[in-house]
């Protein structure tokens, strides 16, 4: 079927919840991808930071084939090896000591926001069930992870809402200290606001929640479902600033491209969950868990890691590099492989637009922010096409 027939029946069969762009892509390659007319795109958007490895990786495909040929799925009343290896994996590279599997970043951050009530509830009584999240934040699409996040397109005629969520600015220790209290049971924090515009949070801002959630006996839970998995240059972004969470929630670059999402908790809040308490028809699935420990292992021993920071250095020369050509670029974000620039003047989506066209994949965040979240395998040369093209598209 050709490329516009598949658009219009595309249209005909799904629920309008997407501002769908008219193209159908047929396959992908490296860290590009090839629609149904032949034509290339490089992606610099990666599914939103899903494709850890771009596309057609030989480990990947390998690993992944090697487990259809045993078996996709046995359900949680049993254990599996890849799960158990993939936990494994979490709980070096993160310090922390118990690991639940889900599907999706949503599910994880419900996970987590059910974890920390559960155990605060237990631990400290019945009163202690506030959560407080960030404005401008975006912790998922669930009813409860909508409520945490703290944009209000997003809860448009939703109500009601999850009770006990507030709301404080982000980088403002002032006002968490004015709005914690015996009541609160979570924090739940991004390290860098995604969704929220590529903003980043500052070190003596993260020294101070840390000591006081400790204070108040409140969990701390970050939300790297955008931010884990490499994409800063270290395997979780808190470790930018060596401050650890009670829990930590994960996704997108977890599976590369395979669904998979996760929390790892320490000890002592991971106790608050017993058998009945939590579960996950497909979470720990044989087949997600099998593309994590291929990422995983890129990561930690494959020399990923390095490769990343090194490119998201000279990502973030190029971007400066423009950036004094371009009057309308006013800042850049972010670090490593999650980086943005805030135009001015400028239409963002004329400017997508014109990228997608030229042959360019990119996405936006926030109001008049364009990310740049590719997969970690991005090279120099990719990264250099990719800025001479949005140069072009500057104009």
């Amino acid at each position: 079927m050709e490329m516009e027939k598949l658009v219009a029946t595309g249209k005909e069969v799904f629920i309008n919840n997407y501002r769908q762009l008219p193209i159908v892509f047929e396959e992908g390659k490296g860290n590009s991808l090839i629609d149904k007319e032949g034509k290339e795109y490089l992606d610099f958007v990666a599914g939103i930071a899903v494709n850890a490895l771009g596309y057609k990786n030989t480990k990947l495909n390998e690993a992944l084939k090697a487990q259809i040929d045993k078996f996709t799925h046995c359900s949680n009343l049993y254990y599996n090896e890849p799960a158990i290896e993939a936990a494994q994996k979490l709980i070096k590279a993160s310090g922390l000591d118990k690991v639940f599997f889900c599907n999706s970043g949503a599910e994880a951050n419900e996970a987590a926001i059910k974890l920390a009530r559960k155990y605060s509830k237990e631990k400290f009584g019945q009163e202690k069930y506030e959560i407080i999240s960030m404005k401008n934040s975006f912790h998922g699409r669930t009813i409860a992870t909508i409520t945490a996040t703290g944009q209000e397109k997003y809860q448009k005629n939703l109500s009601p809402l999850l009770p006990g969520v507030k709301y404080c600015e982000y980088n403002n220790i002032e006002q968490i200290e004015n709005t914690i209290s015996d009541k609160t049971c979570a924090v739940l924090i991004e390290i860098i606001q995604g969704e929220g515009g590529i903003v980043s949070i500052e070190k003596d801002y993260l020294i101070k929640l840390r000591a006081l959630c400790d204070k108040h006996n409140v969990v701390l839970i970050f939300d790297e479902v955008q931010t884990g998995i490499g994409r800063t240059g270290e395997i979780f972004a808190y470790q930018l600033y060596d401050i650890k969470p009670d829990i930590l929630s994960l996704a997108k670059g977890l599976g590369a491209g395979i669904p998979i999402g996760a929390i790892v908790a320490n000890d002592k809040v991971a106790m608050g969950f017993e058998p009945g308490d939590h579960a996950s028809t497909f979470g720990g699935n044989p087949l997600a868990c099998t593309a994590a420990n291929v990422v995983l292992s890129e990561l930690l021993e494959g020399g990923l890691l390095a490769h990343i920071k090194e490119m998201g250095e000279y990502l973030k020369n190029k971007l400066a590099e423009l950036m004094n050509k371009k009057d309308v670029i006013v800042d850049i974000r972010g670090t490593g492989l999650i980086q943005g620039i805030a135009l001015e003047g400028i239409s963002i989506i004329e400017v997508l637009t014109k990228c997608m066209e030229n042959g360019l994949l990119l996405v936006g965040a926030g109001s008049n922010v364009i990310r740049f979240v590719p997969p970690l395998t991005i090279t120099k040369e990719e990264i250099d096409k990719a800025i001479d093209i949005l140069d072009k598209s500057l104009l």
